[in-house]
């Protein structure tokens, strides 16, 4: 069953209505717009009714079950799964800020090297993170718990706190919990060197139970983050009523959002990356996004595959409910591309007008600033960048299949236009499955 947790009809047809009280754009109603059956098949793929389910994730059995979900709230904001007792998933996915934190970069007990990523949608996604170095939702559960400026806490620690703080709940789902009370308080593969040690001394057969538990933590947590669906916007009721000839449409955007809309599919080429109901491909693409750290560039997903073929938590590891046969994406991933090199994955732009600011690392504050970019087409700092660009002794450009995004300030101003019109209308930016 489907629920939105905060909306009211009134609410709603206040937020659909085009009014000049508006304090971004006083542009008038676009009216009557033509599209062609071309355009209009593209638009109807970004449609939030045109969202299949999230796909099964085979290597979480427990993804779908109602008492799943409600342990994985409950971890999702425990904030006792942190070294110092202040940091939970909701500390850099607050579900106020549509479950990112608004920072350039995420603030744990440390202070991290890139952005945090909305989760609403994530169940859609291969790949989790920004550079894909985890192969389902509960794998990526589990990175921060053990990272030192996230969580920054340990496995063994955490199987403790389940025991203590909720075995009931976690019982009810994964059974009886191991003994764990003459462990270690502090043990992990991934800790520090004393953690390490105290890890190394533990049985076996003790250190796969603390990590069965510990992966169940991430399985709940995923359960609950693939509950949460996105609320629709403006630009979906503009698009249902314009699909089933509603000349309402017409009074649903603003003229200069209208053609921000046809830049964004069109001469813009944002829905090359930018596509379907989430407004991503789910892939990795280096646009020559200047680094965060000039002397340390950050090599994005190139870094990653190595990670997530050794990973213990995939979708072929020992603590996966899957198949050998189910993990079709991770046997078969692409390791040896040189595009992968500076490359990132495409984020969703639901919401985007309100999640300032941008790229993996926050790099540009505004969405002008983003939109400048892509027009400017740097060279990347590391690899290269799809982007192509008439610049002054350029060579032949690496992605011939790509034109320069050429845009004028009056084209500028019309596309950021239109990237607020992908707000959600009501007061929450999510619902619950």
């Amino acid at each position: 069953m489907t629920w939105v947790l905060s909306t009211t009809a009134a609410a709603l047809c206040g937020a659909l209505t085009v009014t000049l009280a508006d304090a971004y754009d006083p542009a008038p109603p676009a009216g009557l717009v033509r599209w062609s059956a071309d355009e209009k098949a593209v638009l109807a793929s970004l449609s939030l009714k045109r969202l299949p389910a999230a796909p099964v994730d085979p290597s979480n059995a427990v993804e779908r079950q109602p008492a799943a979900i409600e342990l994985g709230r409950l971890l999702f904001e425990d904030k006792r799964l942190s070294r110092n007792g202040d940091v939970s998933c909701a500390t850099c996915h607050d579900p106020a800020k549509q479950f990112q934190d608004g920072l350039p970069v995420s603030r744990g007990v440390g202070t991290g090297t890139r952005r945090s990523m909305p989760i609403v949608g994530a169940g859609h996604a291969v790949w989790l993170f920004w550079d894909g170095r985890k192969d389902s939702l509960w794998a990526q559960a589990l990175g921060p718990l053990e990272d030192a400026v996230e969580h920054g806490t340990n496995r063994t620690r955490v199987a403790q706190r389940i025991a203590l703080d909720h075995r009931g709940a976690y019982e009810a789902v994964f059974g009886a919990l191991p003994r764990l009370d003459d462990l270690p308080g502090d043990a992990s593969p991934k800790g520090n060197a004393v953690e390490q040690a105290a890890w190394s001394a533990i049985q076996p057969h003790r250190r796969e139970a603390v990590s069965r538990v510990f992966a169940n933590v991430g399985k709940a947590i995923a359960a609950y983050e693939k509950s949460l669906l996105h609320a629709p916007t403006r630009l979906d009721a503009y698009l249902e009523a314009l699909l089933r000839g509603d000349r309402a449409a017409g009074g649903l955007l603003r003229a200069n959002e209208a053609r921000g809309l046809r830049l964004f599919i069109g001469k813009a080429q944002c829905v090359s990356c930018h596509n379907g109901p989430l407004f991503s491909d789910q892939q990795f693409h280096n646009t020559g996004v200047p680094p965060r750290d000039t002397t340390r560039p950050d090599r994005g997903r190139a870094a990653a595959t190595a990670a997530v073929r050794s990973d213990e938590f995939n979708c072929l590891g020992p603590f996966s409910d899957a198949q050998p046969e189910q993990c079709q994406e991770l046997r078969f991933m692409v390791t040896d591309d040189p595009a992968l090199e500076g490359a990132f994955k495409t984020p969703g732009l639901r919401g985007v007008a309100d999640r300032a600011p941008y790229m993996h690392a926050g790099q540009f504050a505004t969405l002008e600033q983003v939109v400048r970019h892509y027009v400017a087409a740097p060279h990347a700092a590391l690899g290269h960048s799809e982007l192509t660009h008439r610049h002054d002794g350029a060579g032949p450009p690496k992605h011939a299949e790509r034109a320069p995004i050429e845009l004028s300030e009056a084209e500028i101003a019309d596309l950021v236009s239109f990237l607020r019109t992908l707000s959600p209308v009501t007061s929450k930016a999510f619902e619950v499955d």
